[in-house]
C-alpha cells in the first residue's frame, strides 16, 4: 500500500487556493508555535489608518511558503537540481521564518524584549522544534542561517528577491486597499534562475524587478511608514516602556502571567537561551493579551500609563510632523515647554509625550544586489543593467525625520 503524504488546502484571498504537501509541513502548521501567529497582526497598528489591514502573520507565512513551492518547481523545470529533502527544508524555513515575532509584529520589536529581534527568537524556536521533531528541521535550519553550501536556497528564504518580500508586498497592498504594492509575483517567479549557485532573474524580467523595487519604495512611505502609523506605533512603544518602568519599581499591574515575565524582569537574549520558561512564556503572547492589559490600564492610577492607553485605544493619536531635515532645536524646545505646562509633566517624563524618530528606507543594497542573467549567460548586477537600459528611478536611501506630540498642544 502506497503512503500518501498529508496536504493542506488553504483558500487565500491573495493567491487563491493554496495546496501544500508533506507530513512535516502539515505537522508544523498545526503546531501551537505556528498557530500563535493567528493572533499577531502582520501590519502592527496600520489598521488605525487602513481599516482593512487586519491580516495576520499566520496567513503571510503560508503565502510565502506557497510562493517558495512555486519558485522551487520553476527552477526544477529549468534544470536546477533540487532534492526532495532540500525542497522540503526550504518550505519549512519559509513557513517558520516569522515564528518569533512579538505581538504587533515590528511595532514592539526590540521594545517588549530590549535588544532581541524576531529573527533571533525564530531561530531559537526552530531549534526547539528540531529537538521535538527529532532532527527533521536540521537542513531547514542550515538554509535559514545561510549555512547550507547551496547559497541560492537560502537566498529564496532571505535576500533582496526572496519569497517573503514577494508575498508581503502583494498581501499588504491588498489588505490595505492601496495599489502601490501590486507586483507581478507570478512573472517574477517565472523569470527566476540559478547561475553559479546565485539566485538570479532572467534579463527579460528586468522590468518586473523594476516594478517590484518601486512597489517597495512606495509601500514604505504609503503604508509602513505612514505618519499616522508611526504615531500609533511609537505611542504603543511608550505604553510598554512606562508599564515596564512601573512594574520594575514594584507597581502592581494587571497582566497575564506570561506578559508579567516581560514587564517585571529585565531580560536579554541570554535569558531566552538559558531559561526555557522565558521562551515558553513568549510563545503564549499575542496581540489580544496586550490589548486586554491596556484596556485595564486605562483605569490605572498612574496618569501617564492610563492617559497613553486611552489615547491609543480611543484613536486620539499624536500629531506628526515630517521633515527631510533635522528639526530646529528651539522649535522642539518650545513644543516641549507647552507640553510640560499643559500636562503638568516632570522633565524626565517629557519623552512619553514628545516622540522623535528618524527613518531611512534603503530599498536596494548594491552589496547584496539582485543579479540578472543576460541572454548570453553572463551574470550582471542589477544596477549595471539599469544603467545600460537608461532606467532612471532612484532607489538611493531616503531619510525622513519625525516628531510626534498630542494634537491639543
Amino acid at each position: 500500500m502506497m503512503l500518501v503524504s498529508k496536504r493542506k488546502m488553504i483558500n487565500d484571498p491573495v493567491h487563491g487556493m493554496i495546496e501544500l504537501h508533506g507530513d512535516l509541513v502539515a505537522q508544523l502548521m498545526d503546531h501551537a508555535y505556528f498557530q500563535r501567529l493567528r493572533g499577531i497582526q502582520q501590519l502592527g497598528l496600520s489598521a488605525l489608518v487602513y481599516p482593512g489591514a487586519v491580516q495576520t502573520r499566520f496567513l503571510h507565512a503560508i503565502g510565502a511558503t506557497h510562493l517558495m513551492n512555486k519558485a522551487l518547481e520553476t527552477l526544477k523545470k529549468k534544470g536546477v537540481n533540487i532534492s526532495t529533502a532540500e525542497h522540503e527544508a526550504c518550505l519549512v524555513a519559509m513557513l517558520l521564518h516569522d515564528i518569533g515575532h512579538a505581538p504587533f509584529s515590528h511595532a514592539l520589536e526590540h521594545s517588549l524584549i530590549e535588544g532581541v529581534g524576531h529573527e533571533e527568537v525564530s531561530l531559537l524556536l526552530m531549534e526547539k522544534l528540531n529537538e521535538e521533531f527529532q532532527g527533521k528541521l536540521s537542513l531547514a535550519l542550515q538554509i535559514f542561517q545561510h549555512k547550507y553550501p547551496r547559497k541560492f536556497l537560502s537566498q529564496l528564504v532571505s535576500s533582496q528577491l526572496d519569497m517573503d518580500r514577494l508575498d508581503y508586498l502583494k498581501r499588504d497592498s491588498f489588505y490595505a486597499g492601496v495599489s502601490e504594492g501590486e507586483v507581478g509575483v507570478d512573472r517574477i517567479i517565472d523569470m527566476l534562475h540559478v547561475k553559479d549557485d546565485i539566485l538570479c532573474v532572467e534579463e527579460k524580467g528586468i522590468y518586473s524587478i523594476e516594478k517590484f523595487l518601486l512597489a517597495r519604495k512606495l509601500m514604505y512611505w504609503q503604508v509602513y511608514l505612514h505618519k499616522t502609523v508611526i504615531a500609533a506605533e511609537q505611542m504603543l512603544v511608550k505604553v510598554f516602556i512606562r508599564a515596564k518602568q512601573l512594574a520594575q519599581q514594584g507597581e502592581d499591574l494587571f497582566a497575564s502571567d506570561f506578559l508579567k515575565i516581560f514587564l517585571y524582569e529585565k531580560l536579554s537574549l541570554q535569558d531566552f537561551k538559558k531559561n526555557p520558561l522565558v521562551l515558553d512564556a513568549f510563545t503564549m503572547l499575542d496581540d489580544a493579551q496586550l490589548i486586554a492589559s491596556m484596556r485595564v490600564w486605562t483605569r490605572h492610577k498612574d496618569f501617564i500609563l492610563s492617559d497613553l492607553c486611552k489615547r491609543l485605544l480611543h484613536r486620539r493619536l499624536f500629531k506628526v510632523e515630517v521633515s527631510t531635515e533635522i528639526f530646529d532645536v528651539n522649535y522642539k524646545n518650545s513644543i516641549k515647554a507647552q507640553l510640560q505646562h499643559k500636562l503638568n509633566l516632570d522633565e524626565q517624563d517629557l519623552h512619553y509625550y514628545f516622540l522623535e524618530e528618524r527613518y531611512t528606507t534603503d530599498i536596494y543594497k548594491k552589496t547584496q544586489g539582485i543579479h540578472v542573467l543576460s541572454k548570453t549567460g553572463e551574470l550582471k548586477e542589477l544596477y549595471a543593467v539599469r544603467k545600460e537600459l537608461g532606467l532612471s528611478i532612484s532607489y538611493a536611501p531616503v531619510t525622513k525625520y519625525f516628531i510626534c506630540y498630542p494634537k491639543d498642544v
